[in-house]
């Protein structure tokens, strides 16, 4: 059993890892900037405020935390909203860590498919290919390094590179079920997606057996917008329609958060498997059965 941490603990992939790790027999502790539970702790990013009882006994710190890529406009300020709320909530960790001399067992964070740049190749990127340079990059670039540090304390560093987390209920899926499915833009653009359950097994196994390293959160099979929107509309028994909805009116509706709806490519999951993972959901058909 070990005490662990975890910020973004209220979120969609918070609350069910949260509930996954207690079934372990894990004692679970949640930064929120409002707590209400009895686990959850007061922390405040803005005015560099952790409640310190909840790191003295720490084993793992999970970072989840990060204001929602695709909630608002990236306007300027939302850019640095959605960079600080990921980056400086992990340096006020480390340096509370530092200052409580707390030897942690592992520090394991979420980052994104956004680090390998939103395009559409012929490429499937792989954990060791360089990071794009569009603005989801950038973040992504950022959030890792920030999760990093914590290595130059000795402390075992893992971060998972997420794609789309498919669930029951909140996230993407909720938006893809219109009452016409239909896919976006050209429709070849690659959508990696994940089962919420294996993600939060990933995180179980970073813990349980000591996953170390940066490796893809993404199911083994690809889908394009137009395979993907084909098979959710079989799923659910609604229409689907194979013209895309054009990329000008998504340009208008997001403006330059656009680009993550009309541009994808392919993510390996071959090294997660490698590890030993096994995937419980590996097909679209699957995941849509169990959400």
């Amino acid at each position: 059993m070990a005490r662990i941490l975890i910020t973004g603990g209220t979120g969609l992939v918070g609350k069910k890892l949260t509930e996954m790790l207690i079934d372990k027999n894990h004692e679970v502790i949640i930064l929120s900037r409002n707590p209400t539970k009895e686990n959850e702790y007061k922390w405040d990013i803005s005015s560099n405020y952790v409640d310190e009882k909840t790191l003295l006994h720490t084993d793992y710190m999970i970072h989840l935390a990060g204001a929602g890529i695709a909630d608002e406009r990236w306007t300027a300020k939302r850019k640095q909203v959605i960079i600080d709320s990921r980056v400086n909530s992990a340096n006020l960790l480390f340096d509370k860590i530092k200052e409580l001399n707390i030897n942690l067992k592992g520090f394991i964070s979420a980052s994104g498919i956004g680090y390998y740049g939103a395009v559409t190749s012929d490429t499937i990127f792989k954990e060791t290919d360089k990071a794009g340079t569009d603005f989801l990059a950038d973040v992504c670039q950022k959030w890792e390094n920030a999760a990093h540090q914590f290595s130059t304390k000795n402390i075992p560093v893992t971060i998972l590179r997420t794609g789309i987390v498919l669930a029951d209920k909140g996230g993407a899926l909720d938006k893809m079920k219109t009452p016409i499915i239909s896919p976006l833009g050209s429709g070849n653009q690659f959508l990696p997606w994940i089962h919420i359950d294996d993600l939060c097994l990933m995180y179980i196994k970073a813990i349980d057996n000591n996953l170390t390293g940066i490796f893809n959160a993404v199911a083994p099979e690809h889908q394009t917008s137009k395979t993907f929107s084909k098979t959710l509309a079989k799923s659910i028994k609604r229409p689907f329609v194979g013209i895309g909805v054009p990329s000008f009116m998504l340009n208008l509706l997001f403006g330059e958060l656009a680009i993550i709806l009309l541009e994808g490519s392919r993510i390996s999951a071959k090294k997660i498997e490698k590890s030993g993972f096994s995937f419980r959901f590996d097909t679209l058909k699957k995941a849509l059965k169990k959400v």
